[in-house]
């Protein structure tokens, strides 16, 4: 069992509007860059998509990552980077906790209400 809990100051930024179920995401945004904390309450299957180039640090659970070339398995404490235009999909396990960044600035938008 995964000792790892996101921070309250964190979870005090604006959470994302994120389509996927039991997923909950909250929002650190800079001029050029942005950068969003998850937690999955639930097994995901993230399907094919492409966009800017993407760094993620697995701080709990396991994701798989489905690309060219077969799939990678990370767990807590390693990193996978995804070249911008890549197209690559995911499992992601119920308890996965990571923090992700985008080299992009508006890759999610902030929930509505």
């Amino acid at each position: 069992m995964s000792r790892m809990t996101i921070p309250e100051f964190l979870k005090a930024n604006p959470e994302i509007d994120l389509p996927l179920p039991g997923v909950t995401g909250w929002l650190l945004q800079g001029e050029r860059q942005q950068a969003v904390v998850v937690e999955f309450n639930e097994t995901v299957e993230v399907a094919e998509h492409d966009h800017a180039d993407q760094w993620e640090i697995a701080l709990s659970g396991q994701v798989e990552l489905h690309r060219a070339g077969g799939t990678e398995v990370y767990e807590a404490g390693e990193n996978f980077h995804i070249p911008a235009g890549q197209p690559h999909g995911a499992t992601v396990h119920a308890g996965y906790k990571a923090l992700i960044f985008f080299d992009e600035p508006d890759r999610y938008q902030p929930k509505k209400g």
